[in-house]
C-alpha cells in the first residue's frame, strides 16, 4: 500500500503472556502505530492449548478498514494453538475480512503462547557469540515458523544463514 502523504511512520507492537490459573494462559498483543492502535486477547485453556476466549478492540484505525462490525475473530474459540493458524484463521473469517492486521495479532498472540513453553530451552544458550548463533540458527531450523518473525530471525541476519525461507503456505 503506497502511502505518499505519510512523512514518519513508527510502530510498537508488544505480545504478552500470562498465566492466570493452572489451567488458562492469557496473551495479549497490543498494536500502536501512526495509523492504528489496537488490541487482541486470546485466553487459552491448558493443557490442549484450546482457544476459550478471543476479544479485540480497536481505539484508532485512520484507514478505517478495522471499524464497524469485525465479527469474525471469535469463530477461533476451540481452535488448538498449533502449526497453520494464519490459514486457519483466514478460512474461519474469510478472505474478505476487512481488518487483516487483526489476524496477524491473533497469531502473534498464538506465538507468544508457543514461545511461553520455550523459555526454559532458552536458559541454554551459550555465552560465546558463534555458540549463540548456532544455538538459535538450530532453534529456527526445528521451528521454520519463527523465521522473520523478529529482527534476529530477519532473513539478512547471521542466525538465519543457511535456512531455506519457509513456503508462503505455511505459517
Amino acid at each position: 500500500m503506497l502511502m505518499p502523504h505519510l512523512l514518519r511512520f513508527s510502530r510498537n507492537r508488544t505480545t504478552s503472556v500470562e498465566r492466570t490459573d493452572e489451567e488458562t494462559l492469557r496473551a495479549c498483543c497490543r498494536l500502536e502505530d501512526t495509523l492504528m492502535d489496537a488490541e487482541v486477547t486470546i485466553t487459552v485453556r491448558l493443557p490442549d492449548l484450546e482457544i476459550s476466549a478471543i476479544s479485540h478492540r480497536v481505539l484508532r484505525d485512520d484507514h478505517g478498514t478495522c471499524s464497524g462490525d469485525l465479527k469474525g475473530l471469535e469463530k477461533a474459540v476451540g481452535v488448538r494453538v498449533g502449526p497453520g493458524m494464519t490459514k486457519i484463521m483466514t478460512g474461519l473469517v474469510g478472505e474478505d475480512f476487512p481488518c487483516r492486521q487483526l489476524i496477524f495479532m491473533v497469531e502473534e498472540c498464538c506465538h507468544g503462547i508457543i514461545l511461553y513453553f520455550t523459555k526454559d530451552e532458552l536458559e541454554g544458550v551459550p555465552d560465546d557469540p558463534e555458540g549463540a548463533r548456532l544455538f538459535f540458527n538450530r532453534m529456527l531450523r526445528n521451528n521454520i515458523r519463527l523465521y522473520n518473525r523478529c529482527v534476529a530471525f530477519a532473513p539478512e541476519s547471521p542466525i538465519t544463514e543457511g535456512v531455506e525461507p519457509p513456503s508462503q503456505g505455511s505459517s
